[in-house]
Order: C-alpha cells, then structure tokens, then sequence
C-alpha cells in the first residue's frame, strides 16, 4: 500500500507542475495532496506542522494566481478583455502546440493583444495593456511553477530519505 501511495503522490506532483500552467489545474494544491499522500504511508511519520506550512503556502499562491494578474493588468491600464485574451491565447498554445513550448509564451500574449484590441481603438495602450496582462499572467505562472517545484524536490527528499524502508527490495 505504501508503494502505490508513493506513486500516486509522485504522479499529483507531475500534475501539480503541470497544472501550474494550465489555467483548470491548481497546481499548487494538487502539489500539496501528493505531500499528504507520502505522509499517509506506514513509514513516513507525520508532521502537521510541515503539513500545514505547505497548505497555506499552496492556497495563498492559488489565491496570488488571481489577483496578480488583475494587478498586472491594472497597472498598465488593461482591461478584463485582455486578462480573457491571455487566458484564450494559453489554451490556444495548449491546443495547437504550433511553436512547441515557446508557444506557452506567444500566445497569451497574442491573447491579450487581441482582447485589448478588441475593446480599444488606440493600439499603442492596447499593446501597452496587453504587455500587462501577460506579464501578470507570466508572474503567477511562475510562482505556481516555483512552488509546484519546490514540493517536489520536498517529496523526492522525503522519500529519498525512507527508500529502504519504503522499498524493501531495493535493498542488497
């Protein structure tokens, strides 16, 4: 059992990172629930204290990944046409993957241009407000990837740290 929980914990930490780039998947949160899941084995004691620190970090950067963006936007003047845009053009890139992954960068962009263009006329502020939307896009995509990172090298120390307990038959 402990083996199939060290499994499914390494597999929500694949999700984690990759749901720190999908918009759907909170990557963060999905992270933390393969910590929880290595904490449920028979080998690994419990700590609540390490539990909760990783909870709250995981929410309140589910909560950031919502409120960076509109910061972002505001500050250069963009409008929730742009943050639609971004959105749009990061699922666009996960569709059609034309430019590989630096499509992931091209297209919110794209996206927000076209939402700003869409509810403007002047172009240089619609450039301007798409340059904000997608940076504040970019900056919560980031954080979500650094801490989805982050608590899977956590997990692999973890279970680096109990592999001979927790995988018997490794052992020589």
């Amino acid at each position: 059992m402990d083996i199939l929980l060290v499994i499914l914990g390494f597999a929500l930490m694949l999700t984690g990172i990759i749901g720190s780039f999908l918009p759907v998947l909170p990557g963060p949160p999905i992270s933390w629930v393969g910590l929880l899941l290595l904490y449920f084995t028979s080998v690994i004691p419990m700590d609540w204290l390490f539990l909760g620190i990783t909870l709250v970090i995981a929410v309140l950067v589910l909560g950031l990944d919502y409120i960076i963006p509109v910061i972002g936007t505001r500050k250069f003047g963009g409008s929730k046409a742009g943050m639609i845009g971004t959105t749009i053009g990061l699922l666009v890139a996960i569709i059609f993957p034309i430019f590989g992954l630096f499509g992931i960068v091209i297209w919110p962009f794209i996206g927000a241009l076209a939402g700003e263009l869409l509810n403007r006329a002047d172009h240089k502020k619609a450039l301007k407000s798409a340059f904000g939307s997608f940076l504040g896009f970019l900056t919560g995509t980031f954080l979500k990837f650094l801490v989805a990172t982050v608590y899977l090298g956590l997990f692999i120390s973890k279970v680096w740290e109990y592999k001979e307990v927790l995988f018997p038959f490794f052992n020589g």
